[in-house]
């Protein structure tokens, strides 16, 4: 039996109509179904919640997999997939974001905020902070103070969020980019 037997009539339908040969199509690899599958998203999630709550710690994609249940390819794939960014991407911009806060919001050294986000070197920290963030840790602590009046006027959830770093767009300002394009060229 041949493979093409094997499946639905509407399958094979859209196969026929699509497009070039075999060869000339696209390929994809599924990952879009399975980001999709409700189980995965929860054990990514899960992954995901673990950097957030301790991003100070070593997470290397193995040990992230251990928490959601799947391989270390599969699991790299699929957070990028359905995050937007590799898992190590998104942990280095939970740290910037944290040693942000603590560079505006306390006194501690920037040797003590660079160990207590996770970095084992301060050179590593202060070269990778000025690279996420066009500042280095010692001019953000500068400007802290000159603009401290102005920022205690806003409220401290948005401000983190416009503080946040930005290694990526957001995903949701990414579908609404992608939907306003599909929206236009209809």
């Amino acid at each position: 039996m041949s493979d093409d037997a094997r499946v639905e009539p509407s399958v094979r339908e859209a196969r026929a109509s699509a497009p070039g040969t075999a060869e000339q199509r696209p390929r994809t690899s599924g990952l879009a179904r399975e980001a999709q599958d409700p189980e995965l998203v929860r054990r990514l999630l899960r992954a995901k919640d673990r950097m957030d709550a301790a991003s100070e710690e070593a997470w290397p994609v193995p040990r992230l997999a251990k928490v959601s249940g799947v391989s270390a390819a599969h699991f790299a794939r699929s957070f990028k997939q359905a995050f937007g960014v590799p898992p190590h991407r998104y942990l280095l911009s939970r740290r910037i974001e944290r040693a942000m806060a603590l560079l505006r919001e306390t006194e501690l050294s920037i040797t003590d905020i660079a160990f207590a986000t996770g970095w084992s070197s301060l050179g590593t920290f202060g070269r990778t902070f000025k690279d996420v963030t066009g500042q280095s840790p010692g001019e953000v602590r500068l400007t802290r103070d000159a603009d401290r009046a102005e920022l205690e006027q806003i409220p401290a959830c948005v401000l983190r969020a416009i503080q946040r770093p930005a290694l990526t767009i957001a995903v949701s300002e990414k579908r609404r980019r992608e939907a306003g394009a599909t929206s236009k060229s209809d």
